[in-house]
């Protein structure tokens, strides 16, 4: 077997956590399932994420979760029309069987179309609201020269990498909460002189939390919504978080990301009296963290209180209240990156 094929091969007693790990740091979004020497399947990062949704454990054999049919190609099929499936599907890689469901071959997207773009362009036209307003302290002493939405990752600012991954989903209308040195982030983007995307400015007068100055949009927006903080990258199909929203008819849709804690230490738990139950050695405990990305309903704004400090955490709250459907759509551990804070900065940067 080819090195390329090895390396996105998963043994089919791998977990859902195994899983999610392997596309993590080899960066793909599909794998190959084997048992032994057979190939089973083809398994999706959407598989993975559907299953979670579901509250499988994240401990599931990957088998327990596989769809029943995926895309393939069969081996009397041509070069040229294997080809024209991959390029249908912007599948990065497509396995090609025998009569006797044997793997003899996998293409792969970057070998097949070495100079075309696979993201798929989606068309959601959604409004996008980025929180901006922020004094950036974990970022200091940077920040107390540059905002935070400005700071720089590559030749583009944080705010620009945000706003371009909205833009190749078909959202290009912004909404810039500002307020820490908001003269610099308007005449930088006004330098710019960009025609992907508009941008509307709503400047708070005094700090209003993570959500208090939306209530300054209440009636302005009219359709469902992002909102994003400023300080983090997902690396997501955001078209599948909007439909994930729109399936289960949430409010509000928090994107969640994995976050893995390894203990260095045998853990035990006990009973009564002391007993023992059960002793792990040095287990993985894995939580969904708020990244700092939702998706909202536009009646949500009328529940904002009018120029009060206001935390979207307490939204979140109020809707939980009365019983209204909020959704957790996950994302893997590496899909989430918080630029806020120096580590993850100084990381994106490929100096750590």
């Amino acid at each position: 077997m080819q090195k390329k094929i090895e390396k996105i091969v998963v043994p089919a007693n791998s977990t859902i956590l195994d899983a999610l790990k392997k596309m993590d740091d080899l960066q793909r979004r599909l794998l190959l399932v084997f048992d032994r020497e057979k190939y089973v399947n083809l398994l999706s990062v959407g598989d993975l994420q559907r299953a979670i949704i579901k509250n499988f454990p994240l401990d599931t054999k990957v088998t327990k979760i596989l769809r029943t049919e995926t895309k393939v190609c069969r081996s009397d099929e041509s070069i040229e029309s294997i080809k024209a499936k991959m390029f249908k599907f912007r599948t990065e890689c497509m396995p090609v069987l025998d009569m006797d469901e044997n793997l003899v071959e996998v293409y792969f997207w970057e070998d097949m179309f070495p100079y075309e773009e696979k993201r798929v362009e989606h068309n959601l036209k959604l409004p996008v609201i980025i929180m901006a307003g922020g004094k950036g302290s974990r970022l200091k002493p940077l920040t107390n020269v540059l905002p935070k939405p400005l700071i720089p990752i590559g030749n583009k600012t944080i705010l620009e990498n945000i706003m371009d991954r909205f833009v190749s989903s078909g959202c290009t209308d912004f909404y810039l909460s500002v307020n820490y040195k908001s003269e610099m982030i308007r005449q930088y983007f006004e330098s710019l002189g960009n025609n992907d995307y508009q941008i509307k400015y709503f400047e708070e007068d005094k700090p209003l939390g993570t959500a208090g100055s939306l209530f300054m949009l209440n009636g302005r927006i009219d359709k469902t919504f992002f909102i994003s903080n400023c300080d983090i990258l997902i690396e997501e199909d955001y078209s599948e978080i909007y439909k994930y929203h729109r399936e289960h008819k949430n409010e509000l849709t928090i994107v969640a990301a994995l976050k893995h804690y390894p203990i260095p230490y045998g853990t035990i738990e006990t009973g009564e009296e002391g007993r023992l139950i059960k002793l792990t050695e040095k287990p993985e405990l894995t939580f969904k963290i708020n990244s700092g990305m939702y998706i909202l309903e536009p009646h949500l704004l009328k529940e904002i209180p009018a120029n009060e400090f206001f935390h979207i955490t307490e939204l979140i709250e109020k809707i939980r209240a009365r019983e209204g459907r909020i959704g957790v759509f996950p994302v893997s551990e590496k899909s989430w990156k918080d630029i806020g804070e120096w580590d993850e900065y100084l990381r994106s940067l490929n100096i750590k």
